[in-house]
């Protein structure tokens, strides 16, 4: 039985538009991640997740620990359930998450909150400065991974702090260190033109060769800064974490003795943008099944809704991917629609009014904001019913 037949039988009982995701390829996904990071633990990024049930499925398995927020209200919401070791990705500026914190013991214990310089540790003390009887908070700082180059004519990587330097770190870690009620426990630097860029883009040998070269030149120089600033940052704070790598780049950030601990969450769920790597292979997990409501012309179906478009530099990677049946593609006047999507192809002859058609979406958790439940699929039956943060009432972005 293939995969379109197996997702067909495993939700017969269901109307589209829903989302599903196949058991069997997360937990391939988890095991193949978690040889690659040789014995170091993987926090689990949230964002590409958005289901409080499905972390903690994967927080059940061998080699997770921990979780990487992307705001700090959901941090809160997250312990409150009874999850713990939450990372803030991200700076904050919420002055009433911020309160919240720093009054419960709880969250500020298990809570890590994330800056990069001393105008954030002045707001966090502006936020809390009225809350009574409050609690530490830990803070982490991060540090720019990006790949910089040519005098700094040629940047890759996300623009995220301005701390690139040993000294810089120091001098931050320092400017905390003296400030009472915060404690710096962790550091943090990501490195996305490594963890997030596909290093085998297909039918385009130009760029491929470009990709390598930044990644393999990126690599060496962070290893080296990275420990720079492990070092410096050590001799004033006693960290618990450093944190690094991503999906893409799980295998080679392990090999840092300076990293402790690594981040992942794209690939458990393994989208689209996913494909593109030479050095792992996933299963696409998480799915969406739409139906097909018209036939307007020989060779075209439309499909209910489909516009789900993931985030980042706009272009036709963005878009969800027509995945089963085999050979379907986006009519070039019209792309993915807000409310349909016409699809051509020669699958599109052997469709009739009522049939679904799968998609893989570009990203991976941004599916999560479409659906309030996520079908688990086990061979081909649906096992279990889980809500999204979505399902469950949460939009934190």
């Amino acid at each position: 039985m293939d995969d379109r037949q197996r997702y067909d039988r495993a939700t017969a009982h269901l109307d589209p538009p829903f989302a599903v995701l196949d058991l069997a390829a997360l937990r391939a996904n988890a095991a193949d991640m978690a040889r690659r990071a040789r014995g170091k633990p993987i926090r689990v990024a949230s964002k590409s997740i958005r289901s409080r049930p499905v972390l903690e499925r994967v927080l059940a398995l061998d080699g997770f620990a921990g979780i990487m927020a992307f705001t700090l209200p959901e941090a809160l919401w997250l312990v409150s359930t009874g999850l713990r070791d939450v990372l803030v990705a991200y700076p904050t500026a919420d002055r009433t998450a911020l309160a919240a914190l720093a009054a419960d013991a709880r969250a500020a214990q298990e809570i890590t909150v994330m800056v990069d310089r001393s105008e954030h540790l002045d707001f966090i003390e502006s936020a809390v400065a009225d809350v009574h009887n409050r609690h530490e908070i830990r803070i982490c700082l991060d540090i720019d991974a990006g790949y910089v180059a040519l005098g700094g004519k040629f940047r890759a990587g996300a623009l995220r702090s301005p701390i690139r330097e040993a000294d810089q770190a120091a001098d931050l870690a320092a400017d905390t260190a003296k400030r009472p009620g915060l404690r710096l426990v962790g550091l943090m630097a990501y490195e996305a033109q490594i963890a997030g860029v596909g290093d085998n883009p297909p039918g385009r040998p130009a760029l491929t060769h470009v990709i390598r070269w930044m990644q393999t030149r990126s690599r060496h120089e962070l290893v080296m800064r990275r420990g720079r600033i492990v070092q410096a940052v050590r001799q004033i704070s006693d960290l618990e974490f450093v944190n690094g790598g991503g999906t893409g780049s799980i295998g080679t950030t392990t090999r840092e003795k300076a990293v402790t601990e690594l981040a992942a969450g794209s690939g458990f769920f393994h989208p689209r943008l996913f494909d593109f790597y030479r050095g792992f292979t996933g299963h696409p997990a998480a799915l969406f099944a739409l139906p097909v409501v018209r036939r307007p012309a020989p060779g075209v179906v439309t499909v209910l809704g489909g516009g789900y478009v993931a985030s980042g530099a706009p272009g036709p990677d963005r878009l969800p991917q027509p995945y089963l049946p085999c050979g379907l593609r986006y009519h070039p006047d019209e792309g993915a629609g807000e409310v349909q999507t016409p699809l051509t192809g020669q699958a599109a002859e052997d469709l009739r009014l009522g049939d679904r058609v799968w998609f893989r979406h570009a990203k991976a958790g941004e599916l999560s904001e479409r659906f309030a439940t996520l079908h688990l699929i086990d061979g081909d039956v649906v096992v279990d019913e889980v809500p999204t943060y979505r399902g469950e009432g949460r939009t934190f972005l």
